[in-house]
């Protein structure tokens, strides 16, 4: 049986849709797999100058993302690699890393340090960081158990002005006595929470 080319080209070109019609859209995982190398397997962080994802509030990771992309956000890699995603992506992302259990970072601390960012943190801080800076309100960062160093290029970001800084932050910042010193204390208490 001979079939005609035209024939074979019309069946070829309908195999060709029905597949591409069937092919299933990158999962959420698989996308936050692309952040694996910088940011850990499911988001946690094996880098001091990286943020660990999993734990974080999904609005604090879309709204970050598309600060990146938008430039808004300071970055060195993040707005370059930002610009290849969607919002759907970031959402999908968003979402992923939400959901993943937060590993704490280990490094060494300044004891002193750490008693005194307690202190820091509970009469400045607390009404956005809660539970010791393991959750998030009003759009603030899982800050607990982040690494030190990651801590402390934030806030050298946010008093430079490189990086601005939420109004009721700013607010807070401008409370400190020292702000340098009492905003590198808080990061070694928040640093320190499991």
């Amino acid at each position: 049986m001979k079939m005609k080319f035209s024939t074979l080209a019309l069946a070829m070109g309908v195999m060709a849709v029905s597949s591409a019609t069937f092919a299933a859209p990158p999962t959420a995982e698989m996308l936050a797999n692309a952040c694996a190398g910088c940011h850990g397997t499911h988001g946690s962080s094996a880098g001091p100058s990286m943020p660990s994802l999993a734990g974080q509030d999904k609005k604090v990771i879309v709204e970050s993302m598309k600060h990146f992309k938008s430039g808004e956000r300071p970055s060195t890699v993040m707005g370059r690699l930002a610009k290849g995603y969607t919002d759907a992506d970031f959402e999908a992302m968003g979402d992923f890393f939400s959901k993943q259990k937060r590993a704490a970072a280990g490094v060494k601390l300044d004891a002193a340090k750490i008693k005194k960012g307690a202190a820091v943190a509970e009469k400045f801080c607390s009404r956005c960081h809660i539970e010791d800076g393991k959750e998030g309100k009003d759009g603030a960062s899982v800050v607990a158990g982040q690494w030190l160093p990651y801590l402390q290029i934030q806030n050298d970001e946010y008093l430079s002005g490189k990086r601005k800084m939420v109004e009721k932050m700013e607010e807070k910042v401008k409370q400190l006595p020292n702000a340098k010193d009492d905003m590198d204390a808080a990061a070694h208490f928040y640093a320190s929470q499991k």
